[in-house]
């Protein structure tokens, strides 16, 4: 079986800010048709999620698999912790202990079900591990959105409080050790080539280190 997908960071480009939209706009279209509120209206408008998206661009926190020029899912990610959701005593996480803080992580509908999006969590979660130490993968998920926590709970992530602030929507946590996470025998995506080094690992052109982009 050969990979053909490649994963990239993504500049803020026109290009990628649309094609990160779109897949938002198009899992929201998803979301509606089974039973669940999630993102049934941008929080906390349009606008102020247009620019959360375009952050994560500026801060080289997101990442694309691109099958071709089709955009197939994204994520963005963190070592910072957004320390109005990741809270004590709220929050039962050990805070003290390192860990990459995922956010957006979205599946195009054309490649659901093929196990991506699981793939491309775990593969932030090792990236986390390798470039800063770190110990944990951790997520906020929607808080009505039961069927998703499932989903998490079903990958090996471990709920681990709440966000303290109950008008935030997005407010259930979730973590996972990444030593439990496996690599792939046969990938679904590689690195694209001008974003590896010798070892074939991404360089710093997508750091960890900066602020939280939620």
């Amino acid at each position: 079986m050969t990979t053909t997908m490649r994963i990239a960071c993504a500049l803020p480009t026109r290009e990628n800010l649309e094609a990160v939209l779109g897949m938002v706009d198009e899992a929201r279209g998803w979301l509606w048709t089974i039973d669940t509120d999630q993102w049934a209206t941008p929080w906390p408008d349009e606008k102020a999620r247009d620019a959360r998206v375009l952050r994560g661009l500026q801060a080289r926190k997101t990442w694309i698999v691109w099958d071709g020029d089709i955009p197939a899912a994204t994520v963005t990610a963190t070592t910072r912790k957004n320390a109005s959701v990741w809270a004590q005593p709220a929050c039962a996480c050990d805070l003290a202990e390192r860990a990459v803080f995922v956010h957006r992580l979205i599946t195009a509908r054309k490649y659901a079900g093929r196990g991506l999006g699981a793939e491309l969590i775990d593969w932030t979660g090792l990236r986390g591990q390798r470039l800063y130490g770190a110990k944990w993968i951790r997520i906020d998920v929607w808080s009505t959105n039961t069927r998703l926590h499932d989903y998490y709970l079903n990958r090996g992530f471990e709920p681990c409080g709440l966000c303290a602030d109950p008008s935030y929507p997005s407010g259930a946590l979730f973590q996972k050790p990444v030593s439990a996470i496996k690599k792939p025998s046969v990938p679904q995506f590689m690195v694209s080539p001008d974003q590896s080094g010798a070892d074939g690992h991404p360089e710093a052109s997508c750091l960890l280190t900066s602020a939280s982009t939620s």
